[in-house]
């Protein structure tokens, strides 16, 4: 008996590529999928050749290896040229040719706003098959990390905390300098004090950028980025990219990058989906996260309907009543107190505004402080001794109290919310590394989201569709029409 024999080396062996490549393998799809776009309508340059001039690869070429890279999770300019070399279905689909990775690179940085007006003319294909609705909607966001450090982001915090340590270090070495005997010694602390000075001159031209553009935070190696918690108190540099999912099929319908926190990407976010996919009316699933007033009534508005799951009201003292024991009845505008009085408003209404809201919003105050200094419960209700209890009520508050009672009625239709949003993200950060972004700049990098999710949606399609002869037949001809249509181009 003896082990299971391998090939000889030196072998000699005569085959075809095409021969190498399953019938049913991704790169048939992807192969099929770009020839069929029409790329210099997306602004890609060489589709067309002069006479004159030094060959380039065609466009086509680059992105067939950009599809395959990000759907298997390779990324790195370096990585793709050597898959470009070594793997026999990449190979295959570029037809043995073998861009540099310094090409590879600056393919994806020239065309980052192409990959996403591609990405949107793919949702408006799936639309058009039928295999996206429009009727539910689940929005949710992953935070990715970016190109800069943690130390190269600064706040008026960090700066007036690292300018102290630099006085005090100065006022250190003036005195040591003071003290020095010899040349040499005072040499040495000259150019300390020298080092920590040009330390400042830096903070403080950080500081007055931060005044000037008014901003809460600066990167100084990717300005677009953001100190965002990743999780569980994890606080790293990068984007928080906010898309939304269709329910018919699971597939990503619009994204964009946000703020550092969710709180008012729900009606930007929700309009524009429902632009993208042309519907009259649509239903948004999303957590509380983006439960805020303004953003429900804004969906409202443009006949989005909103089930975004209720905050718990904020108590500052556990040992009073909530605002829950307080009862509102619409038509005659006032609060009921546990103690059976009626709280009414003054009729003015008042202004609120605080740090990460877009605009100040409006409320009114609901007291009846004659009847609270009387009142037996006074101290359960309120820790003012001569002042009663006030309830705030927002501007909002109507559309805050149809949104929480649309979710209260219908938890199991809400609860597709999570099965929607968290499969995407899962599959991309655990299967495909989608974690970080190699680009800088918010253009790059929703360049480079569109690839990743151009990939999602395409392997999601042929899922559906059960097949790659299914899948040709479903988008022969159609996506080569819609592409090199300026109507489309309008209704975007």
């Amino acid at each position: 008996m003896q082990h299971i024999q391998g090939e000889e080396r030196n072998q000699l062996q005569m085959f075809c590529l095409e021969q190498m490549v399953e019938a049913d393998s991704f790169v048939r799809v992807i192969d099929y999928f770009v020839d069929t776009i029409d790329l210099e309508s997306f602004g890609f340059r060489n589709v067309k050749l002069k006479e004159e001039g030094r060959p380039p690869y065609h466009p086509a070429v680059l992105m067939k290896l950009y599809f395959y890279g990000y759907r298997y999770g390779i990324r790195s300019s370096r990585k793709m040229e050597r898959e470009a070399r070594l793997n026999l279905e990449v190979r295959w689909l570029l037809c043995e040719q073998t861009p540099s990775a310094r090409t590879i690179c600056m393919f994806r940085k020239e065309y980052a706003e192409s990959f996403k007006a591609i990405f949107r003319k793919f949702v408006f294909l799936l639309k058009e098959l039928g295999l996206m609705e429009g009727k539910t909607i689940a929005i949710d966001s992953f935070k990715v990390r970016a190109q800069n450090s943690l130390k190269h982001n600064y706040n008026q915090k960090k700066i007036d905390r690292q300018l102290e340590y630099i006085d005090g270090r100065i006022k250190e070495f003036e005195d040591a300098l003071d003290e020095a005997d010899s040349q040499e010694q005072k040499t040495v602390l000259k150019d300390k004090i020298a080092v920590q000075q040009s330390r400042m001159e830096k903070y403080q031209a950080i500081e007055a950028e931060l005044k000037e553009t008014g901003k809460d935070q600066i990167s100084t190696t990717d300005q677009d980025a953001q100190s965002v918690v990743l999780q569980r108190g994890i606080t790293v540099v990068g984007y928080n990219i906010q898309a939304s999912v269709d329910a018919k099929n699971k597939l990503i319908a619009h994204f964009d990058t946000g703020g550092v926190n969710d709180t008012n990407a729900l009606g930007t976010v929700a309009v524009a989906t429902k632009e993208v996919l042309q519907v009259e009316q649509m239903d948004v699933l999303a957590d509380k996260g983006y439960h805020t007033g303004e953003q429900i009534r804004q969906c409202e508005q443009n006949g989005i309907t909103t089930y975004v799951s209720p905050k718990e009201p904020a108590s500052n003292d556990p040992d009073i009543f909530p605002i829950t024991s307080f009862v509102y009845d619409t038509e005659k505008d006032c609060y009921t107190c546990p103690a059976g009085e009626t709280l009414t408003p003054n009729g003015t209404w008042l202004t609120h505004s605080s740090k990460g809201y877009k605009s100040a919003y409006k409320f009114q105050r609901y007291n009846n402080p004659a009847k609270c200094r009387l009142c037996e419960m006074h101290s359960l209700c309120t820790k003012s001794k001569n002042n009663g209890r006030n309830i705030d009520r927002s501007e909002f508050a109507a559309d805050v109290e149809q949104n929480n009672q649309r979710v209260k009625e219908n938890p199991a239709y809400y609860k597709q919310r999570q099965q929607l949003a968290e499969h995407p993200w899962g599959t991309l950060k655990r299967q495909r590394g989608f974690d970080y972004v190699l680009t800088r700049g918010k253009k790059n990098v929703l360049g480079e989201v569109s690839l990743v999710f151009i990939g999602y949606n395409l392997s999601r399609f042929i899922q559906i569709t059960e097949g790659i002869n299914a899948f040709k037949e479903l988008i022969k001809g159609v996506i080569a029409h819609i592409c090199s249509q300026q109507a489309y181009l309008k209704a975007i």
